[in-house]
C-alpha cells in the first residue's frame, strides 16, 4: 500500500466535501432537499436508521450501527432508539429531556456514547447527513435563524420545514455590522462534525468542583480585548468555546453527570426545556444539541432521593443499560476485548471464553420462582437455546419477573483482566478454559467488592462452568472419533425413520441385505429416544410428532435431515456418542497406545486442529483431560 497516496486521496475526498455559498444559496438547497434543516435529534435517529434496521420473528428489531461494537443489548438498545431517539426526532417532548444511560460497571454506556459520536462524525460527511452553518460562527449555527420571525410561518409552509432557535448576539452583530442587514448576503458553508476539531460534538467531564468553572460548558469573556471592544456585553469580547457552545447541532456527552456539582447541572435546564441557556451578558443563546449523559445505578438512587433535584429529574430520561444476559454475545465481548488488547496474537481454546461467558452470565441472572427454571435453564433459554418444558411465552415471563436482571454481577473487564493473569502465568501461547476457570476463581480474592458470601456463590457459579465444560469437551472428542460423523448420523436416523414410519403405520419393514419382512425395530428405536428422556408412555407421541414434521417439509419441498429436529439431532448424536465412549476412554487414557490406538490419535488430533479450530498444544490437552473423565 501506498501510505502518502492514501493519504492525499483522503484530503481530496475531505476537501470535495466543501461547500460555500451565499444564505440565498442555501435556501434552494433546503428547497430541494428539506431534511437539510432537521434537528440534532433527528439526524442522530436517521443515522442509526440508515445503517439498516433488522426485524425478527418475534417482532423486536435489531439496529445495524450499533451491532459491530455491541452485543447482547438489542431490547436495551431497541427500547432506546424507539422510545427516545425516534420520538425525539419527531419533536416530541421526550427531546427537552437529558438522555440519561444508568448502568453497572463495564456495561457498555460509554462505548454506545463514543459508536454516536463517531458515528455522526462519518455521518455529517454522507450527502444525507450534510450540515450547513453560518460561515465563522463559533457555535455553526443553523442558517435559517437568520430569517425573521414575522417571515417564519410562511417560508417554513412554503418549504415545509420547522424553523426554532434565536440569532446569536455574535452573528446578530455581524449581520448589521458587516452585511448591512442583507440576509441573503450572509455566507454559508458546510461543516464536518469532529470531536477533535470541537465541531458538532462535546464532552464535559467533571473534575474539582473547586477549580472547575462554568465557562467550560457556556464559554468566557475574552479579558484580553475589553479595552478593544470596550464593554463585556460585546459578543466580539466573548470566546463561545464551551461545550454546550461546541455540541450544537449534534451531541455533547456529559460523563458522569451526577458526580458533577448542582451548580453546573442547573445550566442544563433551560437548555433541555426551552433550547437556550445563559452566558455572559447577553440573552439566551439557542442551542439544538442531544445532551447524553451516563451514571451508575448507586449514585442514580442518591441523585433521586435529594428533593432538591426534582426539577432536574423530570428532565431526564432514565435509560437502563445492564449487562448482556446471553452467553453467545459474551463470547463475542471478550473477543472483541482481547482483539483490542496485545493478546490479540494469543490461540484462545474452543470453549474457553464460553466457560467465562457462562461463569459471567450466570452471576448477573436472578433466581425464578417459576417452578423448574433454575439458572442453568433460564441461561439457556435467554441464549435462544430449546429447553424442554419451556415455550416463547415462558421466556418472555421470566424476562419480566426481574425490572433490575443484569444490573449486578461480574463486568467483562474483570474476566478480560484475569484471562491476562492467566497468560503471563502459564507463559504460553494457547489457553483453554479450564485455565481461564482456574484465574476467575483465584481471582476472587482479590476483587474489592466481591463479598464472602458472594465469593461462594461464585465459588458455585464456576463449578457449573466448569460441567458445562466437561460436557461440551466430551462431545468434541468423541464427534472426533467418530468417522464420517454426518455419514453415520444419517444412517443411523434413516434407520430410525424407517422404524418409526412403519410403526405408526402399523407396517413391516423389508430387511435391505435379506429381504425379508419384519416387525419394527423397538429396541432400535428405544434405544434412541431413551438418550433423550422420552418415557414408554411418550414413544407414540414423539414418533408422530417427528412424521408430521417430515410431512410439512415434504409439502414446503424442504429436505428433513437429523440435524433439521433438535431433539432428534441431539438423542442421535447421544447414541452416536454412548457406542463410541469405550473406544474413546480407552485410546485417550492409555499411557503407552500402541500403534493402532496411536494412529487414531493422531487422526483425532488432524481433525481437532483442521475443523474445529484447536491447536497441536490444545488438541492434545483436551484428549488428555477427556480420557481423565471417563475414567472417573
Amino acid at each position: 500500500m501506498d501510505i502518502l497516496k492514501r493519504i492525499a486521496e483522503h484530503r481530496a475526498r475531505e476537501e470535495n466535501l466543501m461547500w460555500r455559498g451565499t444564505f440565498a444559496e442555501y435556501l434552494q438547497l433546503v428547497r430541494k432537499n428539506p431534511q437539510i434543516a432537521q434537528t440534532a435529534h433527528s439526524r442522530v435517529y436517521n443515522m442509526i436508521k440508515s445503517a439498516g434496521v433488522e426485524e425478527s420473528e418475534d417482532g423486536t428489531r435489531s439496529y445495524q450501527f450499533f451491532s459491530r461494537e455491541i452485543f447482547g443489548l438489542d431490547r436495551s438498545i431497541e427500547r432506546l432508539v424507539e422510545e427516545y431517539f425516534h420520538s425525539a426526532a419527531r419533536r416530541l417532548d421526550v427531546r427537552k429531556r437529558i438522555l440519561l444511560l444508568m448502568g453497572p460497571v463495564s456495561g457498555g454506556k460509554s462505548t454506545l456514547v463514543t459508536m454516536l459520536k463517531r458515528g455522526l462524525e462519518e455521518y455529517s460527511r454522507t450527502d444525507e447527513g450534510a450540515v450547513y452553518a453560518l460561515e465563522g460562527c463559533p457555535m455553526q449555527e443553523e442558517p435559517l435563524h437568520l430569517i425573521p420571525h414575522e417571515l417564519r410561518p410562511e417560508i417554513e409552509e412554503e418549504l415545509g420545514i420547522k424553523i426554532e432557535g434565536e440569532l446569536t448576539p455574535y452573528n446578530r452583530m455581524r449581520l448589521e455590522t458587516e452585511y448591512g442587514g442583507r440576509i441573503e448576503d450572509f455566507p454559508v458553508c458546510r461543516i464536518l462534525f469532529s470531536e477533535a476539531n470541537r465541531v458538532g460534538i462535546g464532552t464535559f467531564s467533571p473534575s474539582d468542583p473547586k477549580s472547575q468553572d462554568i465557562a467550560d460548558l457556556t464559554g468566557s469573556i475574552d479579558f484580553s480585548t475589553i479595552t478593544k471592544y470596550g464593554s463585556e456585553s460585546d459578543p466580539r469580547a466573548y470566546r463561545f468555546d464551551g461545550e454546550l457552545n461546541k455540541a450544537n447541532r449534534g451531541l455533547m456527552e456529559f460523563q458522569e453527570m451526577l458526580k458533577c456539582d448542582e451548580k453546573f447541572l442547573w445550566h442544563l435546564l433551560s437548555l433541555t426545556q426551552e433550547g437556550n441557556f445563559k452566558a455572559g451578558r447577553f440573552a439566551l443563546i439557542s442551542a439544538d444539541e442531544l445532551i447524553v449523559a451516563h451514571t451508575n445505578e448507586s449514585e442514580y438512587k442518591a441523585f433521586i432521593a435529594n428533593r432538591k433535584n426534582e426539577a432536574l429529574q423530570s428532565r431526564i430520561i432514565v435509560m437502563p443499560m445492564p449487562y448482556n444476559l446471553r452467553v453467545s454475545d459474551e463470547e463475542k465481548i471478550y473477543a472483541k476485548l482481547i482483539k483490542q488488547s496485545d493478546l490479540g496474537h494469543v490461540h484462545i481454546a474452543p470453549h474457553a471464553l464460553r466457560s467465562a461467558a457462562i461463569f459471567s452470565i450466570l452471576t448477573r441472572l436472578k433466581e425464578s420462582k417459576k417452578q423448574g427454571a433454575d439458572l442453568l435453564k433460564k441461561m439457556r433459554l435467554y441464549d435462544g437455546e430449546s429447553v424442554e418444558g419451556f415455550k416463547g411465552a415462558d421466556l418472555e415471563e421470566l424476562r419480566n419477573e426481574h425490572a433490575d436482571e443484569g444490573m449486578a454481577g461480574i463486568d467483562p473487564r474483570y474476566v478480560i483482566n484475569r484471562i491476562s493473569s492467566a497468560l503471563i502465568r502459564r507463559d504460553t501461547e494457547c489457553i483453554n478454559a479450564l485455565d481461564i476457570l482456574r484465574a476467575l476463581k483465584e481471582g476472587f480474592d482479590q476483587h474489592p467488592s466481591i463479598t464472602k458470601e458472594q465469593r461462594e456463590r461464585y465459588m458455585n457459579f464456576i463449578s457449573s462452568a466448569r460441567k458445562e465444560y466437561d460436557e461440551l469437551a466430551k462431545k468434541e472428542v468423541q464427534k472426533a472419533f467418530v468417522y464420517s460423523y454426518e455419514e453415520s448420523a444419517k444412517t443411523l436416523m434413516d434407520n430410525y425413520l424407517d422404524n418409526v414410519e412403519a410403526y405408526c403405520n402399523m407396517n413391516k419393514i423389508r430387511d435391505p441385505v435379506t429381504g425379508e419382512e419384519m416387525d419394527p425395530d423397538e429396541r432400535l428405536m428405544r434405544s434412541i429416544e431413551e438418550q433423550i428422556g422420552i418415557s414408554e408412555n411418550a414413544k407414540r407421541a414423539f414418533r408422530e410428532e417427528i412424521l408430521i414434521r417430515i410431512s410439512a417439509y415434504a409439502r414446503k419441498g424442504k429436505r428433513f435431515d437429523y440435524s433439521t429436529h433438535d431433539r432428534l439431532r441431539e438423542a442421535i448424536e447421544k447414541k452416536l456418542f454412548a457406542d463410541l465412549k469405550d473406544v474413546v476412554k480407552i485410546t485417550t487414557s492409555n499411557k503407552t497406545p500402541d500403534e493402532h490406538q496411536l494412529k487414531k490419535i493422531n487422526e483425532v488430533t488432524k481433525r481437532l486442529i483442521e475443523e474445529h479450530n484447536y491447536c497441536p498444544v490444545c488438541a492434545n490437552e483436551l484428549l488428555r483431560y477427556v480420557g481423565s473423565l471417563l475414567n472417573r
